[in-house]
């Protein structure tokens, strides 16, 4: 992507989190054009980008100094508390005016500490979770949540389109992250329902496969009784790789909403009914 003569250069990225999700996102902003450089904890995750036109950097602190936008998408808050604030940390190198976005999925609060940590030495921060999973990042369709200043959003969302679609503005710092900790505390929800549906299907006499395939094409259909579907009809199999990761973030909202006293009513004893069916109860 190559700036005409009188135009605004395209953004310089670096990207850190290259991960199921993380790597097709980078892969999408390599492929449209923009300057990007990549660091990785674990150097095997930078193997697939070998031979791509992203330059690799040593540390966070160097990736950020070549970049105008750095873009996170760690596992959880202390990954990006440490990709941001250590040593060798992404602050370490940004330039004033440089911008951080958080695609990982954490505490508004993280979030909202570290804003005030960059932005006294210049650098901003938005918040900006994603959902959709690799398949979705690798076809452009991830959808984005971001929250901050609007300015600011604005200035990434070309940067984001190339991976997400919808590019959703929610609001101040932090709403972006509130909205995506609803989202999976409701789709923890609807794997509770979904799967006790089937379950009871079972002790009725009803093939739970066949009973899926009709639901799926009625007003009980869901995202998550689809992926139940595919996974045997159970939960086993979404509690290997995603049972850890909706715990912490059902932990997240109930904290969240115990702190604002505000009653999450009957989402919420779905989603710990959710985890308990999976083994990793709140």
């Amino acid at each position: 992507m190559n700036a005409a003569v009188g135009e605004t250069p395209p953004l310089r990225v670096g990207f850190i989190g290259l991960g199921s999700q993380g790597g097709p996102m980078a892969r999408r902003i390599i492929d449209a054009g923009y300057p990007v450089t990549l660091w990785a904890r674990r150097p095997a995750t930078l193997e697939p980008f070998a031979g791509t036109a992203a330059k690799v950097a040593g540390s966070a602190a160097e990736l950020a100094a070549a970049s105008d936008l750095v873009c996170l998408c760690v596992v959880n808050d202390d990954d990006v508390e440490e990709v941001v604030t250590g040593e060798h940390g992404v602050l370490a190198g940004l330039r004033e005016g440089g911008v951080i976005a958080v695609h990982s999925t954490v505490h508004p609060g993280t979030c909202r500490r570290l804003a005030d940590r960059a932005a006294a030495v210049g650098v901003r921060l938005i918040d900006a979770p994603v959902s959709g999973g690799g398949p979705a990042a690798a076809e452009g369709r991830l959808l984005v949540m971001a929250g901050g200043e609007p300015e600011t959003v604005a200035l990434c969302r070309p940067v984001f389109a190339t991976y997400g679609d919808p590019v959703v503005y929610l609001g101040p710092l932090g709403s972006g992250q509130l909205t995506k900790l609803l989202n999976n505390l409701l789709f923890t929800a609807h794997l509770a329902t979904a799967a006790s549906t089937l379950a009871l299907a079972q002790a009725l006499g009803i093939d739970p496969s066949r009973l899926a395939g009709v639901l799926s094409h009625g007003s009980a259909s869901s995202y998550a009784l689809d992926r139940i579907a595919d996974a045997g009809g159970t939960l086993d199999r979404i509690a290997f790789f995603a049972a850890p990761l909706l715990q912490k973030d059902v932990r997240l909202i109930a904290g969240l909403a115990a702190a604002a006293d505000a009653p999450p009513g009957a989402v919420l004893n779905a989603a710990d009914a959710a985890l308990a069916l999976m083994n990793h109860p709140r």
